[in-house]
């Protein structure tokens, strides 16, 4: 049997599936795409995470769409966060191309054009689907984290959301957070001291600029209702297609934190809502979390703990994660151990940094007989990638160096008309779109303010009169005793007689005499 039949033989043998999977391309032996040679995923493990990792125009965001169209044929509903905006065009049908011809008979695979059912998310003012979240919907745990606060900041954020509770104030927006902030250091100060301690204002100071950055970030138009229903990303088509739900995300590249906050909030929100699923034939829901270094380059200690622990339980809910990024190093140790499927496309080695960077990474992979992995690291081209994944039994697969498939849909975005049209056949448009701003803790608080004010006032009022009162009948009473004095001395009033004196002067004169 020669090298290339012993080749074929273990890459088909270990890609050989009994449930459903998907097709990502045929892999490469020296260089050489050998025909049918196919590197297959089984749906059953593909909730078990991955990366897709490789330098700028390797061809990473075409594998992210070749998986979106691949698991939406499936039934299986897709996330994709588009950051650099280039993935609304899986909507439309590829215009095909005769070196996508050629790639496809080089892999055995039948090229077909088609377009999917997609649905335009936006996190900004951007045209889509509104996403919102309530401030009570996180919850003082998740908060406190995203706000990277201290442990006593956070004892805090839980006291004020207990005070919520027990008054019933809807904690909704981020004014109404700031607002309860304010109040519990300054006209609550006495009701919350006497119900659950004293409150440092130096501590509220503290929260507060941090609740300011996130809203300077955008926060302000993600914290509010109608809130966004987890369930809305899981909807099929007629035909049993999965919706590919497209997040724009070109405008907040630079507001890590909004980013962030919003990825933490919809994975515990995932987690929170959907079933435990076990072992099942395929998952519920894959989230492709493109240019992935945005969320663990600005994340706390806190925050990354947060997300490594959700990671590594919301598998059981059927939740595969898939994280795009130019190097594997950008995600940490503690997530890349979870991931099951790992596709690497080419890294380039031009720094000393660079070399140690693709050492690591090929220490990543299975050991294989066919290939130097740092060396075919460097050399692999557009559209090609080092492959691994896992069977049906959790066991890795062999390692392929693969020639991908290209991707069914447009490899471009929509225009505006096609854009608008997609926009207005959206039914989750019309949910979610308009905004509502009901009675919160904001206006609540206000209201309870303006009416201690007014008693204050109407007791400040009663006082006073009641001190002119008061006043008023002290001045009786001295004019009062004046005149009774006046009238009770008539003795002094026959001394003090002109008569009486007339008299005394008389006798004076006489006795003189």
């Amino acid at each position: 049997m020669s090298r290339q039949d012993e080749f074929f033989k273990h890459i088909t043998e270990g890609n050989t599936c009994k449930g459903d999977y998907i097709t990502l391309g045929s892999a490469m032996l020296d260089g050489q795409t050998v025909k049918d040679a196919f590197v297959n995923v089984p749906l059953k493990t593909m909730n078990r995470h991955g990366l897709i990792a490789g330098a700028t125009g390797t061809g990473k965001t075409k594998t992210l769409q070749v998986l979106a169209e691949n698991l939406s044929d499936k039934g299986i509903p897709v996330l994709l966060m588009d950051i650099k905006g280039d993935l609304s065009g899986i909507a439309q049908p590829s215009p095909g191309h005769e070196k996508i011809d050629e790639r496809h008979a080089k892999i055995g695979l039948p090229f077909e054009a088609k377009g999917f059912p997609v649905e335009i998310l936006s996190l900004s003012e951007q045209d889509g689907v509104r996403l919102r979240a309530t401030i009570s919907e996180f919850g003082p745990v998740l908060l406190s984290r995203i706000l990277d606060l201290t442990d006593t900041q956070s004892g805090v954020v839980s006291v004020i959301f207990k005070y919520c509770d027990d008054n019933k104030l809807p904690l909704l927006d981020l004014k109404d957070f700031k607002k309860i902030l304010q109040y519990c250091t300054n006209e609550g100060k006495e009701e919350f001291q006497e119900e659950y301690g004293r409150i440092s204002s130096a501590s509220t100071g503290a929260i507060l600029r941090k609740v300011i950055e996130i809203e300077q970030q955008g926060g302000d138009l993600f914290f509010g209702e109608k809130s966004f229903e987890v369930e809305d990303l899981l909807r099929t088509t007629r035909d049993g297609r999965g919706y590919v739900n497209i997040i724009r995300l070109t405008d907040i590249q630079d507001r890590p934190k909004l980013f962030s906050t919003f990825m933490l909030s919809l994975l515990a929100e995932l987690y929170e809502t959907l079933p435990e699923q076990g072992d099942s034939g395929k998952p519920e829901l894959i989230m492709f979390i493109d240019e992935a270094h945005l969320i663990f380059n600005e994340a706390s200690k806190a925050l990354l703990n947060q997300i490594e622990s959700i990671v590594k339980l919301i598998r059981s809910k059927g939740v595969g994660l898939y994280f795009v990024t130019q190097n594997p190093t950008d995600v940490p140790e503690g997530v890349l151990s979870q991931l099951g499927l790992k596709i690497q496309h080419a890294l380039r080695a031009f720094t000393a940094k660079d070399r140690k960077a693709i050492k690591l990474t090929a220490q990543n992979y299975p050991d294989t007989d066919y290939y130097d992995t740092a060396e075919v690291l460097t050399s692999l081209g557009t559209g090609e990638a080092l492959v691994s994944a896992l069977d049906e039994k959790g066991r890795p697969t062999p390692l392929a160096s693969t020639m991908m498939r290209a991707p069914m849909s447009r490899m471009d975005v929509l225009n505006d008309n096609e854009l608008q049209a997609l926009l207005d056949d959206s039914k989750l448009v019309l949910k979610y779109n308009d905004t509502i701003d009901r009675e919160s803790a904001y206006e609540l608080l206000n209201k309870k303010i303006e009416k201690a004010e007014a008693l204050q006032i109407e007791e400040d009022a009663k006082a006073e009169k009641e001190k002119e009162k008061e006043q008023a009948a002290k001045q009786s009473r001295s004019t009062t005793t004046r005149r009774r004095s006046t009238a009770q001395n008539p003795i002094i009033k026959v001394l003090t007689s002109a008569t009486f004196i007339r008299s005394v002067f008389g006798i004076l004169k006489r006795v003189m005499k």
